[in-house]
């Protein structure tokens, strides 16, 4: 078993394109932790930059407690499975697997008995003497695992391994990775874009945007305590609701998140209370999840939104409502492009090279960006398909389209944002 520790790891391609920003990450020895965040985002590289396939621009890997930055992928002790579950085409299902072991010389025996048993675990024995050509897209990927833990290696290193296969396929490789991997006790880096992926098989979760990290933690953590409102987003199975909210504190009596044409209060028990009152005045990113509105009769009292239903949509297991209610909805704040900021720390560890890339980046890109884009929009400028309330309604729709709905709001489930997307915590004790 392996720790990983990345300690201020960049990495700037030629050209001056800033994939991994600046990333501080660890995980223990035996963790399955997840990289998870949108395609482009950079957390291939950031596994490449582990297994040695790219080299680092500047900061340090520690493999095991050693240095790792210059090993080459061969003394690393690692296994990679890549998306395509890429397979020696002239080999057979048993000669793929125990082609890792017959490199390192291992005892014919021991090689015969580790293949035939993994294969089993697996669900893969029928096919032993098959070759690639011939196997179904989950076969291959079963066998591209199984080359990777057949020598038993210090991490596993896994990209998108589940991302070519059907829904069906992908739901059942997800338990047997999971069980495989914790059976063996390797430590394992597991990158993809899915949130049913991430939630179901990590021990933590690194949640990365334009090469920066966003959040880490446990999936109850990330989920229910999202530190950034692109966290909260990202892991909302359903369109999460992101209103503009303007606090006031009236006569100091309770905290009033005003929404303009609707208003929530807060009690000043709410452990977040005074936090969110150090934004009187302010606008604040207030996000709610469609399951923590709850359809209403018309005369409830307490905290509720209402509007006139839209549409609604139907899900199978489930129906969505999209309530107008006037309520201003904003973008998914992204993380600083920190191609515009100061990087004197990030260039510490650089080469020259390096160094003379990271300026030109810097010198061009603000002015390139602003050109084509224009200036960057505030926080609760846009909205996200048109401003509606998305509320969760279970099997048996309660509205139909085009009349008029109330909906009470959960305060506890909401959560609260400054308008740079960063969670407003509670004073610490």
């Amino acid at each position: 078993m392996s720790t990983v520790v990345l300690d201020n790891v960049t990495k700037v391609y030629p050209g001056g394109y800033l994939a991994v920003d600046r990333m501080n990450l660890r995980a223990e020895e035996g963790e399955f932790l997840v990289l998870l965040g949108p395609s482009g985002c950079g957390k291939s590289t950031l596994l490449r930059m582990i297994a040695g396939l790219e080299e680092i621009t500047a900061g340090d890997l520690w493999l095991g407690g050693k240095l790792a930055n210059h090993l080459a992928p061969r003394d690393r002790d690692v296994a990679m499975v890549f998306q395509n579950g890429a397979l020696y085409p002239h080999r057979t299902v048993r000669g793929n697997l125990s082609f890792p072991l017959e490199i390192a010389k291992a005892d014919p025996a021991l090689v015969k008995e580790r293949v035939v048993e993994l294969s089993r675990a697996l669900h893969i024995d029928e096919t032993l003497d098959r070759r690639p050509g011939t196997l179904s897209g989950g076969q291959r990927q079963r066998v591209a695992m199984g080359r990777a833990i057949v020598r038993q290696p210090s991490l596993f290193l896994m990209d998108e391994p589940l991302s070519n296969l059907d829904a069906g396929m992908r739901t059942e490789l997800r338990m047997e990775i999971s069980s495989l991997v914790r059976a063996l006790g390797v430590t394992t880096i597991y990158v993809t874009h899915d949130q049913v992926e991430a939630l179901t098989l990590a021990d933590r979760i690194a949640i990365m945007n334009r090469g920066v990290l966003q959040d880490i933690g446990t999936p109850a953590q990330v989920y229910n305590d999202p530190a950034t409102a692109f966290t909260a987003a990202f892991l909302s199975s359903q369109q999460l609701n992101l209103l503009a909210a303007t606090v006031r504190t009236p006569q100091n009596q309770f905290i009033l998140l005003d929404f303009g044409t609707h208003q929530i209060t807060m009690p000043w028990t709410d452990p977040r209370a005074y936090a969110v009152s150090q934004h009187t005045g302010m606008q604040i990113i207030v996000g709610i999840r469609p399951d923590a509105l709850m359809p209403v009769p018309e005369r409830t009292e307490g905290p509720t939104f209402f509007g006139r239903v839209r549409t609604l949509e139907y899900h199978g297991h489930e129906w969505l409502a999209y309530l107008e209610a006037g309520i201003p909805a904003v973008h998914v704040p992204e993380p600083p492009d920190r191609r515009r900021g100061h990087v004197n720390g990030s260039q510490a560890g650089m080469n020259g090279k390096a160094r003379s890339m990271m300026r030109r980046l810097l010198s061009s890109s603000a002015a390139e960006e602003e050109e084509v884009a224009g200036p960057a929009p505030s926080a609760a400028s846009g909205t996200h398909r048109r401003a509606d309330l998305i509320v969760r309604l279970g099997s048996r729709p309660v509205w139909r389209a085009g009349e008029h709905g109330r909906v009470a709001v959960d305060v506890s489930r909401l959560m609260l944002f400054t308008q740079t997307g960063a969670r407003i915590d509670p004073p610490r004790r």
